[in-house]
């Protein structure tokens, strides 16, 4: 089973059992929603049976807790999906996913995708080649194409993105 993490369970909400997360995942709508299973810390499985935003924090309950009491042993523990259990629209792709491709510009590697930088703003691709590292925008402009199969990921001819 291949977990991927969502976020963080930083405490508790109240007295039936709400948890707070923390999480940068970009695809919330698909991850927290009523009987989605979830794993904490990578052991225990439980269901999603509430979700809403409060702030900036994921307010989850889970099916069979009731109780504050009952979910105190989740603070500070990461949550996990199973990915296969992550339905995304065509032409999405993980994190998990574009990590480790291999970066072309104007048909040469440019290096391999080490991180997905994620900002309030916007959303870095970081490339590194040969002790150099590359900060590309993710975004449209910018990729041409993402072939998970060939493990490449095309990047638009503009002229001083990569410096030799």
């Amino acid at each position: 089973m291949n977990l991927i993490k969502i976020g963080k369970i930083v405490n508790t909400h109240g007295i039936k059992g709400e948890l707070r997360i923390i999480s940068k995942f970009p695809y919330k709508d698909k991850v927290f929603k009523k009987d989605m299973p979830i794993y904490i810390n990578k052991v225990n499985r439980e269901i999603i049976n509430t979700y809403r935003q409060h702030k900036n924090f994921d307010m989850i309950t889970m099916k069979d807790y009731n109780n504050i009491n009952e979910v105190l042993k989740y603070k500070g523990q990461k949550v996990y999906v199973c990915k296969d259990d992550i339905k995304l629209d065509a032409g999405v792709y993980l994190d998990e996913d574009i990590i480790g491709l291999t970066a072309i510009y104007e048909n040469k590697d440019r290096g391999t995708v080490k991180n997905i930088e994620r900002y309030a703003k916007n959303t870095l691709i970081n490339i590194q080649n040969n002790g150099k590292t590359y900060l590309i925008p993710y975004n449209s402009n910018l990729i041409d194409k993402i072939d998970i199969e060939d493990k490449k990921i095309y990047i638009k001819d503009i002229e001083g993105l990569f410096s030799d």
